[in-house]
């Protein structure tokens, strides 16, 4: 018998309002949406609102901004919503209490093949580790982190020269069109959601931090590569630019990749007047677009014209 479903939505970026968009202009029931509290940014600190937040007050839908999932006030505003099925993309790990409130139970959309690349930084790290392809996956939530039973997903192939951006961008179109495919099967009856298989050769997606972000030049081209555009446009791959008696933490958007021997160390700098690229272990990475700290980001051709690099110029 097909379900009259009451929807809450929960999400705070970019890539969960493509989701919410898509709900809404399907003529799903959004009875309230879940989101980030206000964040102060900039130098000023002045309060900025989420991605998630903004499109919700758009269409005028009902808003929650918990800072802890288990108060007790934010649970009965929850309740009172009298939604029958929660739905999560790119929000935090709920408490017991959130998840199991409704009727139909809560789905999350993740951004993999799960049970493949588990985490924070699926779009990243699939590309980091230079896979062919990769998807999106939607499942009940339990009690671990993306472990529930998988209801339905799609894949999507990974191109050659492919950004976190552009992936992010593919998958958000994908995982809208699964998550209105998933709402269609609980409405109707016909979910059948089946554990994740076991497997001994799993890969994580943690967290981007400034640890494991920033690049190791004695790698390969590709691999070096593949980081780069794994991290582009955000966080963003960094290097410690040694010039000129200097040392900068610099940012690289986009490079390329020519394989090639020579007998530089890895980081060393190579510059003309156009081109800036680095020794790595089996070739050069030619960088095309970088930010030095209190500019903006800018191709190399226009760094060239202001900045020089010594003879010992090098990046690590």
């Amino acid at each position: 018998m097909p379900k009259d479903l009451r929807i809450v939505f929960m999400g705070t970026p970019d890539f969960a309002v493509g989701i919410l968009k898509e709900m809404i202009e399907a003529g799903r029931n959004i009875v309230g949406v879940i989101t980030a509290p206000d964040k102060p940014a900039g130098r000023g600190r002045k309060l900025m609102t989420s991605a998630g937040k903004e499109y919700a007050l758009s269409k005028n839908l009902k808003i929650l901004q918990p800072t802890n999932l288990k108060d007790e006030s934010f649970l009965k505003e929850l309740k009172s919503l009298n939604a029958n099925l929660q739905v999560v993309v790119a929000f935090r790990m709920l408490p017991k209490a959130v998840w199991q409130m409704p009727q139909l139970g809560t789905f999350n959309l993740h951004a993999s093949l799960l049970p493949q690349y588990r985490g924070a930084a699926p779009i990243n790290w699939a590309i980091i580790n230079k896979e062919e392809k990769t998807g999106v996956t939607t499942f009940f939530i339990d009690e671990k982190i993306d472990t529930g039973s998988i209801i339905s997903n799609k894949e999507v192939i990974i191109e050659k020269n492919e950004t976190a951006e552009t992936l992010h961008d593919k998958l958000m179109l994908k995982g809208s069109q699964l998550v209105l495919e998933t709402l269609n099967l609980i409405e109707k009856g016909k979910a059948d959601p089946k554990p994740q298989p076991e497997s001994v050769d799993l890969k994580d997606a943690p967290k981007l931090t400034p640890e494991n972000t920033q690049i190791d030049w004695t790698n390969s081209g590709k691999d070096i590569d593949a980081f780069i555009r794994g991290l582009s446009p955000y966080p963003v791959a960094w290097s410690v630019l040694y010039n000129n008696k200097e040392e900068l933490k610099v940012k690289i958007y986009a490079s390329s990749f020519e394989q090639t021997n020579h007998n530089l160390v890895s980081g060393n700098i190579q510059t003309s007047k156009k081109e800036l690229k680095v020794a790595c272990s089996d070739g050069f990475i030619y960088i095309k677009e970088i930010q030095l700290p209190g500019k903006r980001k800018m191709d190399v051709s226009s760094l060239l014209n202001g900045y020089s690099f010594d003879d010992d110029s090098k990046l690590s």
